[in-house]
């Protein structure tokens, strides 16, 4: 048989070239594709390739947007989310109606809000602004962290003298362990997981907790009423803000006890760790101020007004900005760290309790 019998030929200079039905359809194709580009719209392409060649850059400037910061307002019942690129407002999450301790997972897509009045935890879809789950805990729940990995959430549950250790993921309850302190306010995890570091009112110790035992192991002294805890980013040194003594004890985490103690404000509450690790920040709730320590020296170098009753903290990932929960001026105050100076307060709902940065 004829080797063009059943298909398609074409000819070029005299030359026959046999072609299959489907190629004959494929070389059509590529031929209209041909002629849309070159004549029907010549300029299309070009410009889509040019889009094809931005995406990976609008991409990259998505991943680098500002993070969001979340102000749990604990009068108001609500969750007030600020946008850090503009320090406004954007919206109110309803959450509980007493909402104090807050943290978020790694991706920011599910907040951990504790609830006082309901006695609970509730694990809020952040998109969507709504409770996904609410977990049933002991009485007066308060502090509440994340691990960095996002396996794990701890909280603080004041009446129960305990920490509750829940599954990051599901909310589901792993453990309820007791402490030593009594009233519990803050659960912090080391940055490398291993540990649980708790503050509690009535105490002049934290209690070290081993997350992979489960259980408290260590007390490490300190100043009475510890409150704000923070860890270095090698999780090597620890800072806890000791509110009836006025002062931030230095933890050394390998000899297990404080190494230094440094003087602060009246009625020192929050602490934040600089993601670099060169400063501390401490709240000074009666004095109405921020201080900032100098790790290296232990000294204070700064000390910058803010609202009235400054609480708890936090910063953003960069460590450009620092952001403050004024419990009495239901406001925040958003600190420039590179110049140590307040840049602006922030209207918030009432009674703001702290802030989370996602």
């Amino acid at each position: 048989m004829s080797p063009l019998v059943g298909g398609n030929y074409t000819r070029v200079s005299g030359t026959a070239f046999a072609c299959s039905n489907y190629q004959m359809r494929r070389y059509r194709a590529l031929f209209l594709c041909f002629a849309i580009e070159k004549v029907i719209m010549p300029n299309f392409f070009p410009r889509l390739r040019q889009v094809c060649w931005l995406l990976p850059a609008l991409a990259s400037t998505a991943l680098q947007a500002a993070p969001f910061a979340y102000v749990p307002n604990e009068k108001s019942g609500t969750v007030s989310v600020i946008d850090t690129a503009t320090d406004q407002v954007v919206r109110q999450i309803a959450a509980g109606k007493r909402p104090r301790g807050i943290a978020a997972d790694p991706t920011g897509q599910q907040l951990f809000v504790t609830d006082a009045a309901s006695s609970a935890l509730l694990l809020i879809d952040n998109a969507a602004g709504t409770p996904m789950r609410t977990v049933t805990l002991g009485k007066s729940p308060e502090g509440v962290s994340a691990s960095r990995d996002g396996h794990y959430v701890a909280v603080a549950v004041e009446e129960n003298n305990s920490v509750a250790l829940l599954d990051g993921q599901t909310g589901a309850l792993l453990a309820d362990i007791k402490v030593q302190g009594r009233n519990p306010e803050h659960a912090v995890f080391s940055p490398d997981g291993r540990w649980l570091l708790v503050s509690a009112e009535e105490a002049e110790q934290v209690d070290v907790i081993d997350v992979a035992q489960r259980r408290q192991v260590a007390s490490v002294a300190v100043g009475l009423r510890p409150r704000g805890i923070g860890f270095s980013p090698d999780s090597g040194r620890v800072y806890v803000a000791c509110e009836l003594v006025n002062a931030v004890y230095v933890i050394d985490m390998t000899q297990r006890k404080a190494i230094a103690t440094i003087p602060a404000g009246k009625n020192a509450n929050g602490i934040v760790v600089h993601p670099g690790g060169k400063h501390v920040y401490v709240s000074n709730g009666i004095d109405g101020t921020v201080m900032v320590i100098d790790t290296a020296s232990n000294q204070v170098t700064a000390t910058i007004p803010v609202g009235k009753r400054p609480w708890n903290m936090a910063i953003t990932p960069d460590g450009a900005k620092l952001y403050v929960a004024n419990g009495r001026s239901n406001s925040v105050s958003v600190i420039d760290t590179a110049s140590a100076r307040k840049l602006a307060d922030i209207a918030v709902g009432e009674l703001p309790w702290g802030v989370v940065i996602r």
